[in-house]
């Protein structure tokens, strides 16, 4: 049944562009400081990523249904994956309109999704001889669809902070920026690393980090250089973690 209900979240979600307009980003006009061209928002080609994110939850969802139903290296995780994929379906029709109402919903299914992935198959649990992975089976498929959809969250998370901040006059835009950028990338190094697995997740994150980059290059030092740093402190977690993985199945 839970795999039912993650499968029928994941196409809701996917299908919310067809009743929503796209989006690349708040309306300007939705803030008491309108927020045009913002720092802390990527650059447009940044949310191209959503294609590969659609694609991978639909792979993740039809595979788990068909191939995975009973497995529970895959069933842990599809109580906060299906809450967060179905809070994700009304998300952009609600973004379109309150970014405050947004930015709740974002988070809440950002926690739901981290708690999806720390629950995906291929987990270390605790066992008399210290922590050893849990048995499944395709933990790649199960797993990695996941961490990239959390990367993303967890970035567009803090963008909507820096979005509010901005929007309502408590930090500037360029302020905006600087305060949240060094939180998202303490936070995605804290997670990354407690987490240690799943480098997609920190490698999606660096992503839209450079959507950030891009879309600042050329406009002043300040914001460009703590995205330049950022991005270089979440890859060494993110090569931390890979190299630990490495290790283990060696």
């Amino acid at each position: 049944m839970k795999a039912i209900l993650v499968l029928v979240a994941a196409i809701a979600f996917v299908a919310s562009p067809l009743w929503s307009p796209g989006f690349n980003g708040f309306d300007p006009n939705l803030f008491p400081v309108p927020q045009e061209d913002p720092p802390v928002q990527p650059a447009g080609w940044a949310f191209s990523i959503w294609g590969l994110i659609y694609t991978l939850l639909i792979l993740h969802a039809g595979f788990g249904l068909l191939r995975r139903d009973e497995d529970p290296g895959w069933d842990d995780m599809r109580w906060p994956l299906f809450v967060s994929l179905g809070i994700g379906a009304s998300w952009l029709a609600v973004a379109q309109t309150d970014p405050i109402l947004a930015t709740i919903q974002i988070w809440v299914m950002l926690i739901a999704a981290l708690a999806a992935l720390f629950l995906s198959p291929g987990r270390r649990t605790m066992t008399d001889a210290g922590p050893e992975p849990a048995p499944a089976t395709n933990p790649w498929l199960g797993r990695v669809p996941v961490g990239i959809y959390a990367g993303w969250l967890t970035a567009a998370s803090f963008v909507s902070i820096g979005l509010l901040l901005g929007g309502w006059g408590m930090t500037g835009l360029t302020g905006a920026a600087l305060v949240v950028l060094p939180v998202l990338v303490a936070f995605a190094v804290i997670f990354q690393l407690w987490l240690d697995r799943a480098p997609e997740y920190g490698l999606t994150v660096i992503w839209a980090m450079l959507g950030i980059l891009a879309a600042n290059w050329g406009t002043g030092w300040p914001v460009p250089a703590l995205v330049l740093a950022g991005m270089a402190t979440v890859g060494l977690a993110v090569a931390r973690v890979w190299h630990r993985q490495s290790r283990r199945r060696n």
